[in-house]
């Protein structure tokens, strides 16, 4: 893939939060790029960083350390008005589609509410917009006065989708936005943000824990252990062939149908441990099978094979 393709590139991007006990490393010295117009999956366990690295991509955190880069621009210390503009630019969708819309607000209001704040407007184009924005995500118009709690989740999801594109973003962090909804909705909210991912020329990071969701979404897909990447390739490399402990452990515990070929689930020893005040070298090292006195080193995300990236310094012995 050409660097220059890159819509988002972050570098050395650094997260971390003061707690009672130290200091939580939730994202911690992480380099990624996402190239125009494609979904970048992000998964791994609860806790382990995804949704803290997405939002501070999008400059809802300050970074502790590292650069952002939008466009080849610059973004990390963004104030003011400049962020204002970013912010056009960078959209999210949030998990929680009640309670990330304001109750006191129906349908049209919602959506209407950034198209106002842009300041772009007059008021016959803002009816108009909202007219379109609520048909390009299959809202009915009868609903246009409904309020959150008269609607099911998958409806209220759609006008939270209508918010994030009503000002024609380049980038949408979806954190887990369909992990809420019935499975019947789920595969429908799917299909409607890869259809508007065609039809705007959006580009998406797709956070999730849900594997089955994130192999039928995403380009590429990067996994995070307590705070940092372990692996990264296009998707059906990875799915083909993983090459992190963790990660052979992570898809080995997708069901299967296949009666002809039974599933060879990977036992992890251990619990997972800490991201607070974390020790040198591989952070999975406590539960791999495979870890050795090497592993207490800092590990590097390294080229394995074309555009397959690993953090491992026993990745050519295990596999």
């Amino acid at each position: 893939m050409e660097e220059k393709n890159a819509l988002v590139e972050i570098q050395g991007l650094k997260k971390y939060f003061s707690s009672a006990g130290g200091i939580n490393h939730a994202v911690d010295d992480i380099n990624m790029k996402i190239q125009r117009r494609t979904t970048m999956g992000v998964v791994g366990e609860s806790g382990c960083g995804k949704s803290t690295l997405g939002r501070t991509i999008i400059r809802l955190y300050d970074p502790t350390e590292g650069k952002i880069l939008l466009d080849g621009e610059d973004i990390t210390e963004v104030r003011g008005r400049k962020l204002r503009k970013v912010r056009e630019r960078m959209q999210i969708i949030f998990q929680d589609p009640y309670s990330s819309l304001n109750p006191r607000m129906s349908v049209e209001e919602t959506i209407r509410e950034p198209l106002k704040e842009s300041r772009r407007f007059s008021r016959k184009e803002l009816e108009e917009k909202v007219d379109e924005l609520m048909d390009q995500v299959g809202i009915e118009d009868r609903l246009r006065l409904s309020y959150p709690h008269e609607m099911d989740g998958g409806r209220r999801q759609r006008v939270g989708i209508a918010r994030a594109i009503a000002l024609n973003p380049d980038f949408i962090m979806c954190d887990e936005p369909v992990s809420a909804l019935d499975v019947s909705i789920q595969a429908q909210v799917l299909n409607l943000l890869m259809r508007l991912q065609d039809r705007l020329g959006l580009t998406y990071m797709f956070v999730t824990h849900d594997l089955s969701v994130v192999r039928h979404i995403s380009d590429n897909i990067s996994v995070m252990y307590l705070g940092q990447l372990v692996e990264t390739a296009p998707t059906r490399e990875l799915f083909r062939n993983q090459l992190h402990p963790y990660t052979k452990a992570l898809l080995s515990a997708i069901p299967s149908i296949d009666i002809d070929r039974p599933m060879q689930r990977v036992q992890l020893k251990g619990e997972i441990t800490s991201a607070i005040n974390p020790k040198p070298g591989c952070r999975f090292a406590p539960r791999c099978l495979f870890a050795t006195e090497a592993c207490n080193q800092p590990q590097t995300l390294t080229e394995v094979e074309k555009d397959h990236f690993v953090s491992c310094c026993r990745v050519n012995e295990i596999n």
